[in-house]
């Protein structure tokens, strides 16, 4: 681990920001996440802090952050995250300490830097980043177990899976921030019976629910990153749904994989949970079971086996339209744990970038679906009702097999431990329209 715990991790620490000292916040000052919001016109770098949204612009310009480097005072002056992210994690983590004693109570610039908050109610919040390339990996052995099942009963894990980080380049282009509507992507589509395709709206929409990481500084093409160095290339988390069309993916899929299914739209979570908010939530990766092959030699390390896995919960809630029309609140249809992931984040940094491949700051690199070994932590509808067969019930009484126009998928992911304060990522909202 490159970061140790220290005083901006404190459970103890307040901010003057009384909404952050609120217990179950998913923003309290030990978190600091990273966003981008647009105001009066403008996009500017913020962190959240209870319910309010600090300008770092501003505050910098102000000389709230006169001892920091002169590259991180001008990082904060720009529309996006990613001069920020090209910086070196002592940099991040100084910025973060400057951060974390302004908003600490006590602070005497309090009612200076209040004045810089914007409320999140009022916020708009936009992409934090350029993204100049996505990838989704297949790290989790319960959904590939859960998926492969459906189609290969017998035999549902391909030979490949416990020796590579699976993974499939996807479209930048088409990341959208949290609350954005989910159009119903048109493609082809072949049932089993008939002789032909047929062109028109997907009657199979699905969520995905992964976690997002942020690389930071990039590598150069042909320089692979040890696995000993991946954190230093990874800059903070976010949620993501991966919203995917399973009527058209089964059509398509072979033999080169997903490709419209996905690339319609891809939805995040707007603030970047940073890796050091994350360090006393670190944990084992997971264990493998008897008999799995142990990684490659270039995707093993000690501290990653000790420390590779994060201890996030993760949930999805749905909302229809008549349980909204109703006024009832989101019902959760799951619950999972992305320590249950079979590749750690740094496997997946040091494999992607193994070929010489070079990863640019910005770029997003998703987890693929976390689900769990139980019914209730599978993380799509595809596995909890069964590639349709077994219908989730509502208690609005409805049922859904796959996801209908009118329909809201809410995802939100934690961490807590004891000893820790609790930090949080908030929502990544989509609502789907026809």
């Amino acid at each position: 681990m490159i970061y140790s715990i220290n005083d901006t991790h404190d459970p103890r620490a307040l901010s003057w920001v009384k909404s952050a000292n609120i217990a179950g916040c998913d923003f309290p000052i030990q978190n600091l996440p990273f966003g981008v919001v647009e105001h009066n016109g403008q996009r500017r770098i913020g962190v959240a802090i209870g319910d309010q949204i600090l300008d770092l612009a501003a505050a910098a310009a102000l000389g709230f952050l006169r001892s920091m480097d002169g590259a991180v005072v001008a990082s904060l002056e720009q529309p996006t995250l990613n001069v920020l992210m090209s910086l070196s994690p002592r940099q991040w983590s100084a910025l973060r300490r400057n951060i974390f004693q302004l908003l600490k109570q006590g602070s005497p610039a309090e009612a200076q830097a209040a004045e810089l908050l914007v409320p999140l109610s009022s916020a708009r919040m936009v992409l934090p980043a350029e993204i100049g390339d996505y990838t989704d990996f297949y790290a989790s052995v319960f959904h590939a177990t859960n998926v492969g099942r459906m189609f290969r009963p017998d035999n549902p894990l391909l030979p490949n899976y416990k020796w590579i980080p699976i993974a499939y380049h996807g479209r930048a282009s088409s990341i959208v921030p949290s609350g954005t509507p989910v159009k119903r992507p048109h493609g082809q589509t072949k049932a089993d019976t008939a002789a032909a395709p047929e062109f028109g709206p997907s009657k199979r929409l699905d969520y995905e629910l992964e976690v997002g990481v942020y690389i930071g500084a990039g590598n150069r093409l042909g320089e692979p990153i040890p696995i000993g160095e991946a954190e230093r290339h990874a800059f903070g988390l976010c949620l993501v749904n991966d919203w995917s069309a399973r009527d058209i993916q089964a059509w398509e899929y072979q033999p080169l994989g997903p490709c419209l299914a996905k690339d319609f739209l891809t939805s995040v979570s707007p603030w970047v949970v940073t890796m050091e908010a994350l360090t006393p939530f670190h944990a084992p990766a997971f264990e493998r079971p008897a008999g799995d092959p142990a990684p490659l030699p270039y995707l093993a390390s000690d501290d990653d086996r000790q420390h590779g896995g994060i201890d996030l919960t993760l949930e999805v809630s749905l909302l229809t339209q008549k349980m909204r029309d109703a006024g009832m609140a989101p019902h959760r249809l799951s619950r999972s744990s992305f320590r249950d992931m079979y590749w750690t984040l740094a496997q997946m940094i040091t494999h992607h970038t193994s070929n010489g491949c070079n990863l640019r700051p910005g770029d997003l690199l998703a987890s693929g679906t976390v689900s769990g070994p139980t019914k209730d932590s599978q993380g799509s509808l595809l596995e909890l009702a069964g590639r349709g067969t077994e219908p989730v019930m509502l208690p609005s009484g409805e049922k859904r097999s796959f996801l209908q126009d009118g329909d809201e998928v809410v995802m939100r992911g934690f961490c807590e431990r004891e000893g820790a304060a609790r930090i949080g990522f908030g929502e990544c909202r989509g609502r789907i329209q026809g």
